[in-house]
């Protein structure tokens, strides 16, 4: 028996979206998708005008999220990239839902 990947393994990490990304229904496509894809975690508009949030969840839907945010993300919206930061594995999730940060 080999050792099995396991697909649940969960990881976290914060994000960072450039470009013309506000004003543009980006925070809450990103909610909506990430709770469709059992993500939790939080995201909201900075003052330097990028998107900014952190996400924890299953590590293939999050790499799915994380593709969507750098290259697609909600009608209208210009991405130039999406930085990510302090990625890790994680044992359980510090978040009940995803929410829109004000």
């Amino acid at each position: 028996m080999g050792i099995i990947p396991d697909i649940r393994q969960l990881v976290t990490l914060d994000f960072e979206v450039y470009g013309h990304v506000q004003g543009l229904n980006l925070t809450k496509d990103t909610r909506d998708r990430c709770t469709k894809a059992g993500i939790t975690g939080w995201v909201k508009n900075s003052k330097q005008g990028t998107i900014v949030g952190k996400m924890q969840g299953p590590k293939e839907e999050v790499d799915k999220m994380i593709s969507w945010l750098s290259t697609e993300g909600s009608p209208g919206c210009e991405i130039e990239r999406c930085d990510l930061r302090n990625q890790s594995n994680l044992n359980r999730l510090d978040y009940k839902d995803f929410a829109i940060r004000f």
